[in-house]
């Protein structure tokens, strides 16, 4: 029998305009799909609009996200099993990257289905490009600790593998949270220590910031509020 390919469809991660961000392309090849996973129903539907997809009340979406069992994501790709073609996409950015959809690739990778992953923005791999940090070693840790004393610890793991082996190492919060983090890594980093935001990325108000802690702390400059910003230190 043959299976349906699986195609990862990375989504805008700003309110830039869609086809300043997302090939053609992924919206003629998004336009023919019918069975989607999503981490959100209502977020793919607008994504589906903005590619002005020709029936989004045809579009079968399935949800992956922190709350779908473990035991019922096999059940997800049925449909390439019978031979459709599927999407996958991410709530913002790329499908598999600091995202769920990680599983379903895996899955797809054990049954030797097709996949095509495609081009699209990636806050991630953009902050890596524009810090100026090490493109050769880096890493992506993803969320820091909530708790204050546990964050503080991991900032200075990091620090210390960054200096240690020359690994710039990025990571990203909850935007409301970005305020405090952006505080612990100035009182905790040495003044030495480069520190990287990538901040609202392909949006037009995008700000992409690389100084070292003592000039953050000098400039004063807080580019953010409760927008999305991708972090990273280097040494």
């Amino acid at each position: 029998m043959n299976f349906g390919k699986l195609y990862l469809f990375p989504t805008t991660i700003s309110e830039a305009e869609i086809d300043h961000v997302i090939p053609q392309l992924n919206i003629q090849l998004i336009r023919n799909i019918k069975q989607f996973i999503a981490e959100d129903a209502k977020t793919a539907r607008r994504f589906l609009k903005l590619c002005t997809y020709p029936n989004i009340q045809q579009a079968n979406i399935e949800i992956l996200n922190q709350h779908t069992e473990s035991g019922s994501i096999a059940e997800l790709i049925n449909p390439l099993l019978r031979g459709e073609d599927m999407g996958l996409m991410s709530d913002a950015g790329c499908p598999g990257v600091a995202d769920p959809g990680a599983e379903i690739v895996k899955l797809a990778q054990q049954k030797s289905i097709t996949i095509i992953p495609l081009v699209g923005p990636s806050s991630i791999l953009l902050t890596i490009m524009g810090s100026g940090f090490n493109g050769q070693n880096f890493a992506f840790v993803g969320y820091l600790p909530i708790d204050k004393l546990a964050r503080i610890k991991r900032v200075k793991e990091l620090e210390g593998l960054a200096q240690k082996y020359k690994q710039a190492q990025y990571f990203i919060e909850t935007p409301y949270r970005n305020p405090h983090l952006f505080q612990d890594l100035l009182t905790t980093l040495s003044p030495s220590t480069w520190l990287c935001l990538g901040v609202n990325l392909t949006d037009i108000n995008q700000k992409m910031l690389s100084k070292t802690v003592s000039d953050w702390k000098r400039d004063n400059d807080f580019p953010f509020d409760k927008t999305p910003v991708v972090f990273g230190i280097y040494s």
